[in-house]
């Protein structure tokens, strides 16, 4: 069949096969117009086909998609530059691409953990990052003094037994958060510090109330972990940022309303290189934030009798609390402490101590700690007795464990079958997240609850059961996916092609999951 290849002002055809792939016809394309391209490590230029709307990829048959004859198909060339570098994020076990030219191999460590924070919101004292050989990269060392190259993939490592901690602050779990929390009283600071600032980045509501509640302010820098307070002078310039700056920098509208809220001298708060969230935002091209914020810096606070100007106020403001704490320093006049470090605290030093960033659970860290058992005497019913059971380890103290009676055997057996049929009604985040997607593009009816809802001879015998189980099965085994997923992701496909009836995305739909279907068994 003939097809017509608009490029660059040009209309060519060209005389091809139904079953031809699109990785063929680019080929064509490319011999015929003559052009170069190209793969290296810092970046390629390829071809790329639009039909209908939507962007064809190499694997796919023309008859499939349904391209007929005389059809007209947009060939545009595209250049890509490739990641300087990935980072392996061990919490989130993602690779992060780190944009960037060859002249980044020139720059310090401490640039590229400010592209890292600004891709995965962790906070730079909270991870280190590592060469593919298991070096620790120093802030003040250049990429070139590790001789990396451009495309490594480096790893990101976080303290010992926080990965569980984060996890919850990247999730907004507030109940995950306050379970992981450090019983030391400087490092649990530390981390209702990070817990907000990374609430800021990803618009955690809840959990940014929560540590404000805390009396965690908003505009107070994030600062160091405790181990490390004696490095002040290799410290980032980034951990004076405050959870405000994150939430300039990611844009979330909601966190910052709540911030200006809880205080108004988060409008007039630095970061390090003096720019206050209005200039971030503009920055960072938020446009919503930009106008919340013009609107509250050059609004007025009123009392009774007067008004002041907000600029005004805030320092004001800023004036008294620097009064005050000047009062409380003059108590102590020449006793001022540089450290907050005490005798006996551990204390970490670059290249001197072994380093507590390995990214270990929280019980892997802590090797011979004793932990808790949890207290299970509420979760006994009132009113009846309870067999107490004892458990013993070491020199431990005895903790006694109040399990149900055995007469309410049958009920609680009754509420665990409840509880598995709930979870298993409910997928998983993981596995359903590419299932999500396509359910936002394609709207399908609800499965049905109903067990009777086909007719009578769709299970009239055994065997027909027996086969139609089997062949799901069967389908599942080879394509990985069931077929309800699969019919939803070929009607996503379809969907791409918005230039075309919906009859006609249906029939491609139809036609893909009839070739995913066969390919298996040829």
């Amino acid at each position: 069949m003939r097809i017509f290849i608009a490029f660059e002002g040009f209309c060519e055809s060209f005389d091809i096969s139904s079953d031809q792939t699109v990785q063929a016809i680019k080929l064509m394309i490319k011999d015929y117009f003559d052009i170069p391209l190209s793969e290296d490590k810092q970046g390629r230029r390829y071809l790329e086909l639009i039909y209908a709307g939507a962007i064809l990829k190499d694997s796919w048959i023309l008859a499939d998609i349904g391209i007929s004859v005389s059809s007209t198909i947009k060939c545009v060339v595209k250049e890509e530059d490739k990641p300087a570098f990935y980072v392996y994020n061990a919490v989130t076990q993602e690779k992060v691409p780190i944009k960037g030219s060859f002249y980044l191999l020139a720059t310090k460590v401490s640039l590229l953990k400010t592209l890292v924070t600004l891709k995965c919101g962790f906070p730079n004292s909270v991870y280190c990052l590592r060469t593919p050989e298991g070096r620790e990269m120093y802030d003040c060392n250049t990429l070139n003094d590790y001789q990396l190259d451009i495309g490594t993939t480096l790893r990101l490592d976080v303290w010992d037994g926080w990965k569980e901690f984060l996890t919850g602050c990247l999730l907004g779990n507030k109940h995950t958060v306050q379970c992981f929390l450090s019983d030391e009283e400087p490092v649990l600071k530390y981390q209702k510090r990070v817990a907000l600032y990374m609430a800021a980045f990803f618009g955690h509501l809840e959990l940014a109330a929560w540590i404000l509640k805390q009396g965690v302010r908003p505009n107070a820098a994030v600062g160091v972990h405790p181990y490390r307070e004696w490095c002040q002078e290799t410290h980032h310039p980034d951990v004076t940022k405050c959870p405000v700056h994150a939430a300039a920098e990611a844009g979330q509208l909601i966190i910052l309303k709540a911030f200006v809220n809880y205080s108004v001298l988060c409008l007039e708060c630095q970061n390090p290189a003096g720019q206050i969230p209005l200039n971030m935002c503009i920055k960072h091209k938020h446009k919503d934030c930009v106008l919340y914020l013009v609107t509250k810096m050059w609004s007025a606070v009123s009392y009774p009798n007067f008004s002041l100007p907000m600029k005004i106020y805030i320092k004001l403001k800023q004036w008294l609390l620097r009064a005050q704490s000047h009062i409380l320093t003059t108590k102590w006049l020449n006793q001022a402490a540089v450290f907050r470090t005490r005798v006996g605290d551990t204390v970490i030093v670059d290249g001197f101590t072994k380093s507590n960033m390995t990214s270990k659970a929280r019980i892997k860290a802590a090797g011979n700690r004793d932990y808790k058992l949890p207290n299970l005497t509420d979760q006994t019913p009132h009113g009846k007795e309870s067999c107490p059971l004892t458990v013993t380890k070491g020199e431990q103290k005895v903790i006694k464990l109040k399990l149900p009676p055995w007469e309410d055997a049958n009920v609680y057996r009754l509420h665990q079958k409840k509880n598995i049929r709930k979870k298993a009604a409910q997928p998983r985040k993981d596995e359903s997240m590419d299932q999500n997607m396509c359910l936002a593009k394609v709207p399908l009816p609800p499965i049905s609850s109903l067990r009777n809802s086909h007719p009578p001879f769709y299970y009239s015998t055994p065997n027909a059961k027996l086969l139609l189980n089997s062949s799901s099965e069967c389908f599942s085994e080879h394509n990985g996916r069931t077929p309800r997923d699969n019919a939803i992701y070929c009607l996503a496909i379809a969907s791409a092609f918005k230039e075309k009836p919906w009859l006609q995305q249906l029939g491609i739909a139809r036609t893909l999951a009839k070739k995913s279907v066969c390919k298996p068994v040829c």
